[in-house]
């Protein structure tokens, strides 16, 4: 079986790089295609091949223009051309397309409309809003896309309800759990440039977006702050809003010397260094349905503290501190306990590793997904 997977802007490189190996090592032949690889990539083909099929034009542009918006301009209109008028040849040639994330709706709809009765067409929905409430035109149109498509994937009921909720045929929703991930592994050079803490360390880390609730948390430690506690905040990753305003607010109150930030696109083995120097990972989102940020942390054994949404408030007891989402001062409540008592962390870190031990593995999502595949194929046939 020929399998052609697209993440064009490489949105989740870790998941495909383990997803499209799993595949193939269950005798799935695939190419992975998407932008070319930056230096803080860390995809690795391991019985699957690569190939850097969009973007290619403007990510040579991307150390002249920078990351603002000439860049965010050059790439949609890369991009829109590419769905348009394209060569598709490669994909089309596959038994099958598998989509993993639409970056640009208006001009993901003319690619699916030309692959449609060339090849059959899969999606993973990862989230029912795929972009949340940041989307903006990069998201407008992308409910009608998903008729397009033979089959849709998504990790839970959440996102199953969600989808049933718009309207979308139960029958062609697959239900497949996202296994736990692991990032390339710290190296001493990235452990080195980290500091150690001094104090108990909360960790904020991945991109930095409104719905993800920063805000949230940088008002619950300044209320923990105020109320004499000693602990540090740690935000890692690259923002996709203004942070300004809240690290104005922690310098305002006194306590920029409890927060240190590492902002910017960053490596796997510097994000898991983040996570080795953490005592507790805060997950403050507004809304989510799964989070592979969570599902990459398992492994290390922390404690975690969660809001209530999506995937989170499915969690078994015990996995993790969950709180009402939206709610900074019960954040601050739900912190409180972990930031003082080092014992209370390691039970609960202890609890998050046995629960990622038991979530079933990337054989298991290659083995569900192929069957989704088959009668895709089948049904077509």
């Amino acid at each position: 079986m020929k399998v052609a997977m697209l993440d064009p802007s490489l949105f989740t490189g870790r998941y495909d790089d383990s997803l499209c190996a799993a595949l193939a090592g269950e005798g799935a032949s695939v190419t992975l295609y998407a932008r070319p690889m930056r230096a803080t990539d860390a995809i690795e083909p391991r019985g699957f091949s690569y190939a850097p099929h969009f973007f290619r034009h403007s990510e040579a542009l991307r150390d002249r223009l920078g990351e603002g918006r000439a860049f965010r301009l050059a790439k949609a209109a890369e991009y829109g051309l590419s769905c348009a008028l394209g060569d598709l040849t490669p994909l089309a040639a596959a038994d099958l397309v598998h989509v993993q994330w639409l970056p640009l709706a208006p001009a993901d709809r003319l690619m699916l409309r030309r692959l449609k009765d060339r090849a059959a067409l899969v999606h993973t929905v990862h989230n029912a809003d795929a972009y949340h409430a940041d989307a903006g035109v990069q998201g407008r149109g992308y409910r009608a896309l998903l008729d397009q498509f033979d089959a849709l994937i998504v990790h839970g009921d959440t996102t199953r309800a969600a989808l049933v909720g718009q309207g979308i045929d139960p029958v062609r929703i697959h239900v497949t759990p996202h296994p736990p991930m692991r990032l390339a592994a710290a190296t001493p050079a990235d452990l080195a440039a980290i500091p150690d803490p001094a104090m108990p360390r909360i960790l904020f880390f991945g991109t930095i977006r409104p719905y993800k609730g920063v805000d949230l948390l940088i008002d619950a430690c300044l209320q923990l702050w105020q109320s004499g506690h000693a602990l540090e905040l740690v935000l890692a990753g690259k923002p996709f809003m203004d942070v300004a305003p809240l690290l104005e607010k922690v310098r305002a109150a006194g306590f920029a010397d409890r927060l240190l930030t590492d902002f910017g696109f960053l490596t796997e083995g510097r994000l898991d260094a983040h996570m080795v120097k953490a005592d507790i990972i805060a997950f403050p989102y507004r809304h989510i349905d799964s989070s592979g940020a969570f599902l990459s942390a398992l492994h290390h054994g922390k404690a975690m503290v969660t809001s209530d949404a999506g995937m989170f408030g499915q969690l078994p007891d015990g996995v993790a501190t969950r709180f009402p989402v939206g709610n900074a001062s019960a954040l601050a409540r739900a912190l409180l306990p972990l930031v003082q008592s080092a014992a209370i962390r390691q039970e609960q870190g202890a609890r998050a590793r046995a629960h990622g031990a038991k979530m079933g593995d990337w054989t298991d999502m290659a083995v569900a997904t192929i069957g989704i595949y088959k009668a895709v194929l089948a049904a077509r046939a």
